[in-house]
């Protein structure tokens, strides 16, 4: 089934329907201010419409961008992301950067750690093993070091994560 642009609503302005399409795609999930209205704005719905029921959901607190960036970072987190990527996604979703960093502050896991873990459980054998950096060809070097830094970690963390993974098998040989 193809699918086009969407039928346009009945009434272009009528807040209620708005509000009712725009709970329902709360109801799902959370979603950013920004998000939010763009897929109302993409249903045909009138920008200066939509703009007053977005502030009405806020005002009753059915929508947050705070909740949202909490939300949405947690789930990156779990998902093994590095703090590049967190930040960029979160930009694109249309988090200003004062609302980004006080997720980043309040919220903030060790990175290191994280990158670690990601790379032990992308790298290592069944029993755990990781063979060292420096007994790797180099493009399989690379290879590693790029798998992290595609996941937004930054080159410290990375460094440091396959350091940290290292030792951590060295010390479980002996």
């Amino acid at each position: 089934m193809l699918q086009g642009k969407p039928k346009p609503p009945k009434d272009p302005e009528d807040e209620r329907a708005i509000e009712f399409r725009a709970v329902d795609l709360l109801s799902r999930r959370e979603h950013s201010e920004a998000e939010l209205r763009r897929k109302l704005v993409h249903k045909g719905f009138a920008v200066e419409a939509v703009n007053v029921v977005l502030q009405r959901l806020q005002e009753r607190q059915w929508q947050s961008n705070e909740r949202f960036a909490e939300s949405f970072f947690r789930q990156r987190v779990e998902q093994g992301y590095g703090p590049l990527r967190i930040r960029m996604e979160m930009s694109q979703k249309g988090l200003n950067d004062l609302e980004i960093e006080a997720v980043f502050t309040d919220f903030a896991p060790d990175w290191r750690e994280l990158a670690k873990h990601r790379y032990q459980r992308r790298f290592g054998d069944a029993n755990g093993n990781i063979a060292k950096l420096q007994q790797l060809e180099p493009k399989e070097r690379a290879k590693r070091q790029r798998f992290l830094a595609q996941r937004g970690f930054t080159a410290e963390q990375v460094y440091a994560a396959i350091g940290a993974a290292e030792d951590d098998d060295n010390a479980a040989v002996f």
